[in-house]
C-alpha cells in the first residue's frame, strides 16, 4: 500500500489503491442519482419534509440518502424521484458519461 505524504496525495489518486474499478463505478452512480434528487429539490423549492409528505418517505430517509449515510433500496430512489418529475434510465456502458440531466 502507498503511503500519502504530508504534502497530501489526491482523494481520487488514494482512492484507486483502496476500491477496485468497480466499486469506484458504483460509487460514482450512486453520487450521481443523489445529486440529481438533491438538485431537482432545491430546484423546485421544495423542503426534505415536504418531499416526504408528497413521496411517502419519511424526511429522515431523505436525509440518510442525501449525506450518502445509507443505501437506499430502488424502490426508495422511484418513490422520491417521481414527484420530483424524475425517473431512472438503464443505459449501455457506454454512455455511463451521461450527467445528471437525463435522470
Amino acid at each position: 500500500m502507498s503511503k500519502i505524504s504530508p504534502k497530501g496525495t489526491s482523494w481520487s489518486d488514494y482512492k484507486k489503491t483502496l476500491l477496485s474499478p468497480e466499486e469506484m463505478h458504483e460509487i460514482d452512480i450512486k453520487v450521481e442519482v443523489i445529486t440529481a434528487i438533491i438538485n431537482a429539490r432545491n430546484e423546485g423549492g421544495i423542503s426534505q419534509k415536504e418531499l416526504e409528505k408528497i413521496s411517502g418517505v419519511k424526511q429522515p430517509v431523505i436525509a440518510r440518502m442525501e449525506k450518502g449515510q445509507t443505501d437506499p433500496r430502488l424502490s426508495t430512489i422511484l418513490k422520491v424521484l417521481e414527484p420530483l418529475g424524475k425517473t431512472l434510465a438503464v443505459v449501455p456502458k457506454s454512455h455511463s458519461d451521461l450527467n445528471t440531466e437525463s435522470l
